[in-house]
């Protein structure tokens, strides 16, 4: 068996499939990175294991994740989120992640894409770093990000997020996928 970075839970499928083919990956797809932004927003103080586990269920109920029914859930669907036992039932992390869909289009509006703004901050490149869990472009993404109204997008969780789609790639160094900038593997 290839060895896997430190985090990667090699007893679980599942996760072994996240780690190989998607953690670290380049993916700017608008819904991915969407999904991936409430995902990683739901982790804060948690494990990743703990919501890859939940992940099948939040697509359920969070409508694949659609943005434009996201950004519209009202009282009902926030009442029907809270007594899901298959999802993280944190009302301020739910009630976050309405917000941010909404202020998520907003920004899609403003830049033509999130991953246009995104542009903005990393000109379209890929950092290649590990062992860390900030950096100066999480630390600056976060600020700019909480001034326009998000929650639970502190400086530790946008790392974590540009490690998800592949702007940070981060697989530790003895990991069969580590690689430098400009290696090929």
């Amino acid at each position: 068996m290839p060895k896997r970075c430190k985090w990667c839970n090699i007893k679980k499928e599942d996760y072994i499939t996240y780690h190989d083919k998607e953690w670290g990956k380049l993916n700017l797809e608008e819904r991915y990175l969407f999904e991936m932004l409430i995902l990683e927003s739901f982790q804060a103080g948690l494990s990743w294991e703990c919501i890859l586990n939940k992940r099948k269920d939040f697509k359920i109920v969070y409508d694949n994740f659609d943005i434009d029914k996201v950004s519209n859930y009202k009282e009902e669907k926030i009442n029907e989120l809270l007594t899901n036992k298959n999802i993280i039932r944190n009302k301020r992390k739910i009630i976050a992640s309405i917000n941010n869909a909404q202020i998520f289009k907003k920004i899609q509006k403003e830049y033509t894409s999130f991953h246009n703004y995104l542009k903005t901050f990393t000109n379209d490149k890929v950092i290649y770093e590990v062992d860390k869990t900030t950096n100066k472009l999480s630390d600056t993404i976060s600020k700019d990000l909480m001034k326009k109204g998000m929650k639970f997008v502190g400086s530790t969780i946008i790392y974590s997020y540009l490690q998800a789609i592949g702007i940070i790639y981060s697989h530790d160094k003895d990991c069969f996928l580590y690689k430098n900038k400009g290696e090929k593997k």
